[in-house]
């Protein structure tokens, strides 16, 4: 089976005293990834070593990053680096997710670049894509989030790519209270998994764990998980209350 992956996003979100209290409650709970599975806990920047230091003596539960910048180094005041990242220990970080994408116009290349620094040094990126409310009207999605792919991803050899994880995020249903059914979300992330298959071909692909994140909550976990393309969530607002995420944790397959 694919690794199947509960990834808390906390966003800008929670001071370190929050923070702390939110991992005891999360730690507390004592549920065991199995072999397949992974907890993965993406906090801010100012966070990361302390969070390491209490999260990673738990087999299966690991700290992540939630952005690094697109250039090796230099004068770029306020960024960070892979290579940062990778000097304190980080395993994960995600990339290209759509508030980076619509805030800060981060473009297909870029994340391309990121990917590229990320694996160079070592590092497992949880590459982002999902289209907007106004493309998924058009029923125009599929096509959208291909060429998310194609640009940003379809550069890499089949090793590489075998050790990148996609999350799948509908836009229209981050933050919206609106969830993509459990039927939509395995019929886009099938997709997903026929387009990589088509350049990398149906063993590489069937290996690359899918994400889902749009609203995942306790309440929905466990269906959307279920479906055989999905291999667990990217959860943004459910993660920042312990017993919601420790509840989307025991939803993994």
């Amino acid at each position: 089976m694919r690794q199947q992956i509960a990834a808390a996003n906390w966003k800008m979100n929670l001071t370190w005293e929050q923070g702390q209290q939110l991992l005891k409650g999360i730690l507390d709970a004592n549920v065991t990834p199995k072999q397949n599975q992974a907890v993965i806990i993406a906090v801010p920047f100012p966070y990361l070593t302390a969070a390491k230091e209490i999260v990673e003596k738990k087999a299966g539960y690991f700290v992540a990053a939630q952005n690094c910048y697109h250039k090796k180094s230099g004068a770029f005041t306020g960024e960070v680096s892979a290579e940062m990242l990778k000097s304190i220990g980080v395993k994960y970080v995600i990339i290209g997710h759509s508030e980076r994408r619509e805030y800060f116009n981060e473009t297909n290349q870029q994340l391309a670049d990121k990917l590229n620094l990320l694996l160079e040094n070592g590092i497992v990126p949880v590459f982002c894509c999902g289209e907007p409310l106004a493309v998924r009207e058009a029923n125009e999605q599929n096509s959208y989030v291909e060429q998310q792919l194609v640009e940003s991803l379809f550069h890499l050899t089949p090793e590489q790519i075998s050790g990148i994880v996609i999350a799948y995020e509908p836009i229209w249903a981050i933050g919206t209270g609106k969830t993509a059914t459990a039927d939509q979300a395995q019929e886009i992330q099938a997709y997903l998994r026929s387009v990589l298959a088509g350049k990398y071909g149906k063993e590489v692909a069937a290996k690359i764990p899918v994400l889902y994140g749009g609203s995942v909550k306790a309440a929905n976990a466990k269906e959307i998980f279920s479906n055989e393309d999905v291999d667990g969530g990217l959860v943004g607002g459910a993660s920042l209350q312990a017993d919601e995420f420790v509840k989307i944790i025991e939803g993994l397959k």
